[in-house]
């Protein structure tokens, strides 16, 4: 009997560790559906980018500014409701919509300054840890899925400001993207996905060098 009454007992430690994974899954779910919504927000914003109109960089900044403010306070969440031992246990819940806000504050910050944000300029944006050593921190992998969909978005853009009869941005762009698949050429990919994305980026950079012979011809 007592050998039986210490198994009872310890399948009621098994319950509760169930029970408290259960309600830890749950807490991150609610905060992700969050961070998606603010995500697609930020998307609906960014698009104003590839209307045939002049570019105002500086008031889609002041616009796009409450969201990044909404973002930092989601990261917030997730890092007090995930365990510090367990961030990839869970990673699997926020890394799509992570990579997605990466490309599109990539994106932002490129207009803004003509340059790469960097990890660490990007966690801090998240208001997470840049280095993978950190309790909750930016996943390299999902920073650099977000700067190859950002590719992908300047070859779209690219195409857009042609039509917009701005012939200056495409030189630009084409310029910066080169020096992108450069810095990936340096890289040993060994994730299936990301290196899916760099195979896209190479399309991406013959896209835009398409347009911008064209725009050359003319």
């Amino acid at each position: 009997m007592a050998g039986f009454s210490t198994g009872l007992e310890m399948f009621q430690n098994f319950e509760s560790y169930f029970t408290a994974e259960k309600e830890i899954r749950q807490k991150i779910s609610d905060i992700v559906v969050d961070l998606e919504t603010t995500s697609r927000q930020l998307n609906c914003l960014m698009d104003i980018i590839h209307l045939p109109k002049p570019l105002d960089v500086p008031n889609l900044a002041i616009t796009v500014d409450p969201l990044y403010k909404d973002l930092k306070s989601h990261y917030s969440k997730l890092r007090e409701v995930v365990p510090s031992t367990d961030y990839y246990k869970y990673h699997e819940s926020w890394k799509s919509v992570t990579q997605q806000v990466c490309s599109k504050v990539c994106l932002l910050s490129y207009l803004q300054n003509a340059s790469l944000l960097d990890r660490a300029g990007m966690a801090c944006i998240l208001g997470v840890e840049s280095e993978t050593e950190q309790q909750f921190h930016l996943c390299l992998e999902d920073y650099l899925i977000g700067v190859l969909f950002m590719a992908t978005e300047l070859s779209r853009l690219a195409v857009n400001r042609v039509t917009a009869k701005d012939y200056s941005k495409p030189l630009e762009i084409a310029n910066f993207v080169r020096e992108l698949e450069a810095g990936f050429r340096m890289l040993n990919l060994k994730n299936d996905f990301l290196r899916k994305r760099y195979d896209a980026l190479k399309y991406d950079v013959k896209k835009i060098e398409e347009v911008v012979y064209d725009v050359t011809l003319n």
